[in-house]
């Protein structure tokens, strides 16, 4: 059976990766880079800031940090304890697929870049949803475009993007929740 999955999940790879061209690479890079949604990131908190203030912006900016640096270790112990080669590394789909970036990392299982995008999506989801609408669904939006643009450039299969959005849907609404409780006891 696990055989099977992951001759769906590279087919599906094969497929997602394959429908792109040169003309959007650039986007797909861009969209890819840690470094190009920095002033997304100081938007929302300035919008924490505006709706809820200095103390629980400092709140925010902590539970923040901890809950990228759980992810980021979470991704790590996983992508060590599976051992999954990225598609670039595996030697089957040599000529098959578009590698659109520089090769890192050997290991695939599960995407740090989507299950970040995911938990910072969810958390700040719940914190300004009473606010702002329609936030929920542009911050899941720009989740799911960062997750497809790692198998757009080749360096997860959709079940390690996947499994990073589990994991960060989760982990953003535990930190949440978790915030929560915190914040009645202070």
């Amino acid at each position: 059976m696990i055989e099977e999955i992951i001759k769906y999940d590279t087919e599906l790879f094969l497929f997602l990766n394959n429908l792109g061209g040169e003309s959007w690479d650039i986007f797909w890079k861009v969209i890819t880079n840690k470094l190009t949604f920095i002033p997304l990131y100081l938007f929302l908190l300035y919008l924490v800031y505006q709706n809820y203030g200095l103390k629980k912006t400092i709140i925010v900016l902590v539970v923040a940090g901890l809950m990228i640096a759980s992810t980021d270790q979470l991704a790590n112990l996983f992508k060590n304890g599976f051992q999954r080669l990225r598609p670039w590394a595996n030697q089957d789909l040599e000529g098959l697929m578009r590698m659109v970036v520089e090769k890192r990392g050997v290991y695939s299982f599960f995407s740090g870049h989507a299950v970040n995008s995911m938990v910072i999506a969810v958390y700040i989801s719940l914190i300004l949803r009473k606010k702002y609408y329609y936030l929920p669904f542009i911050l899941l939006l720009w989740s799911f475009l960062v997750g497809y643009s790692r198998i757009y450039v080749g360096v997860h299969y959709p079940l390690d993007v996947l499994t990073g959005f589990l994991f960060g849907g989760l982990i953003g609404w535990g930190f949440y929740k978790l915030q929560l409780i915190v914040q009645k006891k202070i």
